[in-house]
């Protein structure tokens, strides 16, 4: 197995657990860390914090580890998730 831990900024850690349903993750913790598991892969949502940049400008910091089979099911889901944690401002 192969992972990765990467940081979500301002991102409802409840969504974060969604989009993993979303890519076929089954949800087998009901707290921290959260892992969900699909057949080649798995995710834990390690954590969640709080980034104060002011004293008005708060954002949570959510940490998950994805770990897969091979280095290229790690890329891939680590690319379907980020299209899933994408936002366009405008």
């Amino acid at each position: 197995m192969v992972d990765r831990i990467l940081e979500f900024r301002g991102i409802n850690r409840d969504h974060l657990g969604m989009y993993f349903e979303e890519l076929g993750g089954r949800l087998v913790t009901d707290s921290f860390p959260f892992v969900y598991e699909a057949a080649s892969w798995r995710a834990e949502i390690l954590s969640e914090d709080e980034l104060a940049f002011t004293k008005t400008f708060i954002v949570n910091a959510v940490h998950i580890r994805f770990e897969a089979e091979s280095l290229e099911e790690l890329e891939q889901l680590i690319k379907n998730y980020r299209y899933k944690t994408t936002r366009v401002g405008g």
